[in-house]
Order: C-alpha cells, then structure tokens, then sequence
C-alpha cells in the first residue's frame, strides 16, 4: 500500500454537525488582587491578556471538541482601567469557524466586588485558535450556527477580520519577497 493511498482528503471528509453559538460560550470571573497590578497601581495588562486567552480556550476547546491553540491575537482592546479589587467577568464566544480554525470574541467587564453596581465593559479581543489532534496536526471543527442578530452580525465582523488578516499576511510576504529579489534582506 502507497502512502497516497493511506492519506484521506480533506474534501471527502464527511461533514461535521454544526454548533449552536452558545453551545460553547463561557464566562470566567476572577477577582483582582495586589499580585495583578503594574507600577501604577492597576491591574496588569498582561494580567488580563492571560485571562482573555484562558476564557476563548475554553471557548475553542468546547465548540471544537478537543485540544486548541491560540494562533493569533488582534484587536486587543482596554477602555478602562481595573482596579484591585474588582470582579472581572471575561465572556467568550466563538464567533465564525473555517475548517480547523475560529475565531472567538471576548469581552472584559468589571465591578467592584462591593457595591451592587452593574458591571461596566473595560475590554475586548479577538483571538484566532487552531483545533489540534494528539499530535498537534490540525483538525476539523463544526461550524458554527449564529442564533441571534447580534451573532450573525459578529459572524460576518469576523469574516472581515479574518480577510484582513489574511490580505496583511499576504502583503507582508510579498514586500519580504520583493526585497529579497532586490538583495535588501537582512
């Protein structure tokens, strides 16, 4: 037997049943101490940075159905300080899936654990994650299945951020191809 013959393609795969967009959605809280803050006394970035990532692995790990990984960050956003002592609550979703990557959208929301104030957005990601097999090959994912308006309308946001990424991709490589040809690489 040919190796050929052993490989499987992709496009004869049968198709994966799709998941409901909140099948998979998640929200993780954590509450903000002294060990989180930077120099000026709030919370760290970095801090929240790991946050985001924790709560849309979740995310992707769920709506996938196995192992995931982070492939790329964008659009990290933060509007508000964190202080210590807030609650944070960091909700995930996935928002559009290709064939063995999605993207999830976040949204960071804080309140001050004492006061019955309702909690205000203080930030926002997208992250693209990769679905991984036992030895990190990439694998199917389901797509997935916008229920309400507000999730169609981030499905088709997604699809924009996923063009562009994909056109800055492609630009970056032919500028580096280009000086390469030029000699002007370093």
């Amino acid at each position: 037997m040919t190796d050929q013959a052993t490989e499987r393609d992709p496009d004869m795969e049968p198709d994966i049943p799709g998941k409901l967009t909140s099948a998979s959605r998640t929200t993780l809280s954590h509450i903000m101490t002294h060990a989180d803050t930077n120099l000026l006394g709030t919370v760290h970035g970095g801090v929240i940075m790991k946050l985001v990532d924790d709560a849309a692995g979740a995310v992707a790990g769920r709506h996938s159905g196995g192992p995931a990984v982070t492939a790329s960050m964008d659009e990290m956003a933060f509007l508000e300080p964190i202080r210590v002592g807030d609650l944070v609550h960091v909700k995930a979703q996935v928002n559009w899936t290709g064939r063995t990557s999605m993207e999830v959208g976040v949204k960071v929301l804080a309140e001050r654990w004492n006061e019955s104030a309702p909690a205000t957005q203080v930030g926002s990601a997208y992250l693209v994650f990769a679905a991984v097999d036992a030895d990190g090959k990439p694998r199917r994912v389901p797509p997935v299945i916008p229920e309400t308006e507000r999730d169609r309308r981030r499905n088709q946001e997604a699809q924009i951020r996923r063009t562009h990424r994909l056109a800055r991709r492609r630009a970056i490589r032919e500028l580096r191809e280009q000086r390469i040809a030029e000699g002007l690489a370093d």
